[in-house]
């Protein structure tokens, strides 16, 4: 469980968020090619109500190409630069500003740890960023993320082209950086999995702890602040996503994140939930029973998403389709709601007809990385691409029962299930990073008993 002295996020065995980046910008440069320049723009604060913010994150790709996490902050990549290809514009030391939300790391101290050739204030920059523009045939950057820094870097582009009398040479083209940076986030380093698996098992441990504190007569915000207090006593500063803590019938709803409802006797909770570190993050589903057991009813459907589960995971491997563990689960659930009799006709024929969706109305996964729900095409050529050593998805399946599908049995109704664990691909198959929480109903049960 938590420990006291767990060390805050920062490193992983030894390597260092800069020196990544500066590898990562090496390599985009690598794709840009000269004559270009990339721009992207530091996250805006986001207010929560009033004169109160939200707990600042940064954007996912500045943060990737940076490990920079202060805000109003622009990053110009220049390949073949001369003076330098990598400019930071951020904002400058403060002590007035820094004595009320705390110390900035200044141009200076910004250039130095984060490897960069140059850096300046924020305020320089209309009167710099232009002289980086010209020359520059294509200007690269995430189109229509931020409407105002699209504003901003057409401001500039005027800004140049006015001087074309005086041999200034705009840009001709403007092209979207998305698909080249993406592509780059879909695979990730060693440092990278390594900052996962540390997000996997601080979660995996949330997890295990809000089974063992499930009680009748609790609410499932008791369970939510479990797994909060695991994840910051282990140094994680927040949840990856908004927790899901799904008692009863709640669990059929997919984003239920009320968690206001008592556990009841006899329901079972669905908790989706997962915890950020270093910026990465972790994302697993576990079902379990309030009072430690499952019902016939419940272990019959669980033990159907489970069987999906598990053999989504096996199929989950290099050279096969992205998809193709979503339709392995597909088949599986349709055979198993046909045996129980909540589904009636042909295999085949209901497969076909989305029959299922009345019980499993999504996919089974999704890329995992930075973002809980990570950048990356699922596309190659128009066809479904296929599964890479370096990727991570999760794979979730479920089955979710409506309280008023009144073509089923009461017996059936307002259960919902759904297992999810986070899968890396790897050269000989695969490894499943969230395997410390117990998911078969034997596991679960023997873990439960543990409850004082």
């Amino acid at each position: 469980m938590a420990k006291a002295n767990a060390k805050p996020q920062g490193k992983i065995a030894g390597t260092d968020i800069h020196v990544q980046a500066k590898k990562r910008r090496r390599a985009l440069m690598g794709k840009l090619g000269k004559k270009s320049i990339a721009l992207l723009s530091a996250a805006p604060q986001r207010t929560r109500s009033n004169d109160t913010e939200y707990p600042y994150r940064q954007d996912s790709d500045f943060y990737y190409l940076t490990g920079f996490t202060e805000e109003d902050a622009v990053l110009a990549l220049i390949p073949g630069r001369k003076q330098g290809e990598v400019v930071l514009f951020c904002q400058p030391k403060d002590k007035t500003k820094e004595l009320w939300t705390g110390i900035l790391a200044g141009p200076e101290q910004a250039r130095t740890q984060l490897l960069l050739d140059e850096a300046y204030p924020i305020s320089m920059m209309d009167e710099i960023l232009p002289t980086l523009i010209d020359g520059c045939e294509r200007v690269y950057y995430c189109m229509e993320r931020d409407p105002a820094f699209d504003q901003r870097i057409s401001h500039w582009v005027k800004h140049v082209r006015s001087r074309a009398r005086m041999g200034a040479k705009a840009p001709q083209q403007f092209v979207m950086l998305d698909p080249l940076l993406h592509e780059m986030r879909l695979f990730k380093s060693k440092y990278e999995i390594a900052l996962m698996q540390k997000a996997a098992d601080i979660s995996a441990h949330a997890h295990k702890r809000a089974m063992l504190a499930a009680r009748e007569g609790r609410y499932e915000y008791h369970l939510e602040a479990e797994l909060l207090h695991e994840f910051m006593m282990s140094g994680s500063r927040a949840p990856a996503y908004n927790s899901i803590v799904a008692a009863g019938t709640n669990a059929c709803i997919l984003h239920y994140i009320e968690n206001r409802d008592p556990l009841r006797d006899g329901d079972l909770v669905l908790i989706d939930a997962g915890c950020e570190y270093d910026y990465y993050a972790a994302d697993i589903t576990r079902t379990f029973p309030v009072n430690g057991h499952f019902s016939k009813e419940q272990k019959a459907l669980y033990d159907i998403v489970l069987k999906a589960q598990l053999e989504a995971i096996a199929a989950t491997r290099p050279g096969v389709p992205w998809d193709e563990p979503h339709h392995v689960t597909v088949r599986i659930i349709t055979h198993g709601l046909l045996e129980l009799g909540l589904l009636k006709g042909n295999a085949d024929k209901l497969i076909e007809e989305g029959a299922y969706r009345d019980f499993y109305m999504h996919r089974a996964g999704h890329w995992l990385g930075i973002d809980v729900h990570d950048a990356g095409s699922y596309q190659h050529n128009d066809k479904p691409r296929r599964l890479e050593p370096g990727m991570v998805m999760t794979v979730e399946p479920g089955i979710y029962v409506a309280p008023d599908n009144h073509k089923v049995a009461k017996k059936w109704r307002g259960i919902g299930i759904r297992i999810e664990d986070d899968v890396l691909v790897t050269r000989t198959g695969n490894r499943v990073l969230t395997e410390a929480v117990p998911k078969t109903t034997d596991a679960i049960e023997a873990l439960m008993a543990q409850r004082a």
